[in-house]
């Protein structure tokens, strides 16, 4: 069986184009992201709305769906971004995030879900949470990899950060309960 090799786009023209929705560009192949179900959305919007509410006060920024240059090759969009309130703000993350979250949807593979997070981690992300609508359950990663899942308290080292896992699956509960 003859397979197709990848169509390689240009750095360039990767990033003056706009893809709906955005793409991670790897070695010069745009790869396209699992997302769109209700559960994805609706966890992504909760991690905007707790982070982003608590800007100010843990002097953070907080972006969804944001272009992050992990390395000279890598650019990778994650569900939801999280910088440091005075690291640089250019249009495209390229200073180390505080945190970067990922919300796997049913398609994503764990081979991939383990690039996406060495790709943070080498970049020097200080923690990469990742949540499992699905399974409830949610992981937390950096440099020295994956913890088990993580019950209680989500946190990122030596910031005021601080996300109940349980507040994450009782909000996406009560959309679930409208349908």
């Amino acid at each position: 069986m003859a397979t197709s090799a990848p169509v390689l786009v240009p750095l360039e023209e990767y990033l003056r184009t706009t893809y709906r929705p955005d793409r991670d560009w790897i070695d010069g192949e745009t790869k396209e992201r699992n997302l769109g179900e209700k559960p994805h959305a609706r966890i992504q919007a909760f991690f905007t709305r707790f982070l982003g509410n608590r800007e100010e006060e843990w002097h953070i920024l907080v972006y969804s769906e944001q272009r992050v240059q992990t390395s000279a090759t890598h650019y990778r969009i994650a569900d939801v971004c999280v910088c440091r309130a005075e690291d640089p703000d250019p249009a495209i993350v390229r200073t180390p995030p505080l945190l970067c979250i990922e919300v796997l949807s049913k398609d994503d593979t764990l081979s991939e879900t383990l690039d996406r997070v060495n790709d943070y981690a080498a970049m020097g992300v200080t923690q990469v949470w990742v949540v499992d609508p699905l399974r409830r359950r949610v992981y937390m990663a950096n440099e020295r990899g994956f913890e088990q899942p993580a019950s209680g308290e989500l946190t990122v080292p030596g910031t005021p950060i601080r996300v109940s896992v349980d507040a994450i699956f009782e909000d996406l509960d009560k959309s679930m309960r409208r349908e």
